[in-house]
């Protein structure tokens, strides 16, 4: 049978740390090169079964051997090696195959097979010998294994693939020197950095029965951190180099200082450390212990000046020798147009890492009137704009015109320019009575009467066409755009509930009252609760309820509420009472007497509509609601002359 699974369960091996506590500290730490190789569960390391018989396999007890004949003699055979290493040939004998390889065992057997089939000797009868089934083997792994013990696998298994199987070695177990133990002798010795670093499998010879893989413990390791590709500790044989090891760690990063590296060695009584400079990687023998700190590049440059503000080109430039300020400004591709020449400055770093500050004429350097300055590394030119020397001039405008705003200000710009900018007028503007709000600049501090601005009253033509008496803005003006006095823009009114043409009703006037729209809107219909009308308007003010005297008085009906609300806060409770009284809280409802307003029209419970006023009528109850402490609260049908 073809097995790979355990026999015989771990056995820990001498040593402080457990197996299971040695993974634990392998997982805190940085990770011991190579170890991943084991802990991947995408690399296995099993045999291929499905393959013509290796010659060099050695035939063994229980493998099963198929032989056939073709030709002048049509014979098959399919034949198990006992245990002794024979196995049983019809019509020739016992031949002994054990410890023969396939090729070995192909020949003697033909050998034999001669006197009965002589036919095989001229060739017109043919001899094919193939494994049929592969026994198993059993091979032990002893030392700093993750797991060690006796393992069942395949006869076609490597060593690579016992090592899998037995979790590779442990956080003490060498890499590099690994033993296969055949008859009591060192038949192979496998070193695992070849297969992850080159691909080679050199001495990963196929196991046999009894064979015995011992990984010892580590002579050498070092531990490499810092800016390398690949930090790790790595196990150091005889003859290798700091070099050696810089490339186990894949070579260094893009940011590593590589002048030197630092190395932290154990001595018999304490830590020392020690500088080992590029030209001695080469020859540095790494000792047990050393731990190598690969440190970052400084983040400075060696060779960098700058140059912001209005040049078309800033950026960082390289410091070549004997450069100058007017070099720099050149290879900037110049000055902008809005730069400010009276003056700029350099900020320097001193070498004793205080700063100073070069001023100098702009104009002047550039025209030559003026000493050059020899820039020095890390020297920073700042050449402002005229832009940044100033506050941002800007216009505003507001009132009726279709885009309200501030905007930009130019030279020479015209009233007219601002209000086009702006979108035009809106058609209820007055172009007659437009004002504009000047800056004061010298106004007397001290004065009482003291000017905060100066307005001017303008007219200008509806169609802004271009005159030759116009006026000129200046910087931070606001100009304001009245609206017309006869325009006006239709204001809407809403009737809901029992009228005979409810709906949306312009306002035709400004007297217009609820008694008029009421009557426009042809009277409320028979079954109209006039009592219970409501008004609501957007904007009303609204009523605290944690005020007293907040609550609207203006008529009967709200002194009504008043009184509900203060019963209540006597101990009566009355739900209905708090339910009329929070929908007048919660809402934005005027107090109006319906039945008083079409009794007595134009009075002063006759009030005027405005725009977004809702009106509602509601209709005619039927029943009456009994809430709050009853025992089963409900609506019931009003009937006249009942008393509660």
């Amino acid at each position: 049978t073809n097995s790979t699974g355990r026999e015989l369960s771990e056995t820990t091996q001498g040593g402080s740390l457990t197996n299971e506590k040695r993974t634990d500290e392998e997982e805190k730490g940085p990770k011991i090169f190579g170890s991943e190789l084991f802990k991947n569960g995408n690399i296995t390391f099993e045999p291929n079964l499905r393959i013509a018989t290796p010659r060099n396999y050695v035939v063994g007890p229980d493998d099963k051997l198929i032989i056939d004949l073709t030709g002048d003699n049509e014979v098959n055979y399919n034949l198990a090696v006992s245990t002794e290493g024979v196995i049983s040939l019809p019509y020739v004998g016992r031949v002994t195959v054990g410890g023969l390889t396939i090729e070995q065992a192909s020949a003697k057997i033909r050998s034999a097979m001669l006197k009965t089939y002589p036919a095989l000797a001229s060739g017109r009868t043919s001899l094919a010998i193939n494994l049929g089934n592969i026994r198993s083997i059993k091979v032990t792994i002893t030392g700093q294994a993750t797991k060690t013990g006796t393992y069942t696998l395949s006869s076609l298994s490597s060593v690579y693939n016992a090592l899998n199987a037995a979790g590779g070695p442990s956080a003490n177990g060498s890499f590099r020197n690994i033993q296969v133990i055949r008859g009591n002798r060192i038949v192979a010795t496998i070193d695992v950095y070849d297969f992850i670093l080159k691909g080679l499998q050199t001495n990963n010879i196929r196991l046999q029965d009894q064979d015995v893989i011992n990984i010892p413990t580590f002579d050498k390791r070092v531990e490499v951190a810092g800016e390398v590709k690949n930090p790790a500790f790595f196990e150091v044989v005889k003859g290798e180099t700091l070099r050696d090891v810089i490339n186990f760690a894949s070579g260094f990063t893009t940011e590593a200082y590589t002048a030197k590296i630092k190395v932290f060695q154990n001595t018999a009584k304490e830590r020392r450390i020690s500088d080992i400079a590029d030209a001695e990687f080469n020859t540095y023998n790494p000792q047990n212990g050393d731990k190598f700190i690969v440190e970052a590049i400084l983040e400075r440059f060696e060779n960098r000046v700058e140059i912001t503000g209005s040049v078309f080109r800033p950026g960082v430039y390289e410091l070549e020798k004997g450069l100058t300020l007017k070099t720099l400004i050149t290879k900037a591709d110049g000055l902008t147009e809005d730069a400010f020449l009276n003056r700029g400055y350099i900020n320097r770093l001193n070498p004793d890492q205080t700063a100073s500050l070069i001023s100098f004429d702009v104009a002047k350097i550039l025209a030559g009137t003026e000493p050059d300055i020899t820039l020095l590394r890390e020297d920073k030119v700042t050449i402002s704009s005229i832009f940044d020397l100033r506050e941002e001039y800007t216009v505003s405008i507001q009132g009726e015109v279709r885009a309200p705003g501030s905007f930009q200000y130019a030279d020479n710009l015209k009233l007219e320019d601002l209000i086009q900018m702006a979108g035009g007028f809106k058609e209820g503007a007055t172009p007659n009575r437009i004002e504009v709000a000047r800056r004061v600049r010298n106004s007397d501090p001290t004065s009482t009467k003291a000017q905060t601005a100066t307005l001017f009253t303008l007219n200008v033509d509806r169609d802004l066409k271009l005159t030759t008496d116009t006026f000129t803005i200046q910087p931070f003006d606001i100009i304001s755009v009245r609206s017309s006095e006869s325009y006006t823009v239709q204001r809407q009114v809403k009737l809901e509930g029992e009228v005979l043409y409810p709906g949306l009703y312009t306002i035709a006037n400004k007297d217009e009252r609820i008694s008029d729209l009421i009557k426009r809107a042809g009277g409320l219909t028979a079954y109209a609760y006039a009592d219970g009308a409501s008004l609501k308007r957007p904007g009303a003010e609204k009523v605290n309820p944690n005020d007293k005297n907040a609550i609207n008085t203006k008529d009967e009906d709200d002194k009504k509420l008043l009184g509900l609300k203060r019963a209540q806060e006597a101990g009566v409770k009355d739900t209905l009472a708090v339910d009329i009284e929070q929908k007048l809280i919660q809402s934005d409802l005027v107090g109006i007497n319906l039945v008083k307003i079409l009794d007595r029209p134009q009075s002063k419970y006759d009030i005027l509509v405005e725009d977004g006023d809702i009106i509602r009528v509601p209709k005619q109850l039927q029943t009456v609601k009994v809430t709050g402490e009853v025992l089963s609260p409900n609506s019931i049908v009003y009937l006249p002359g009942k008393g509660l």
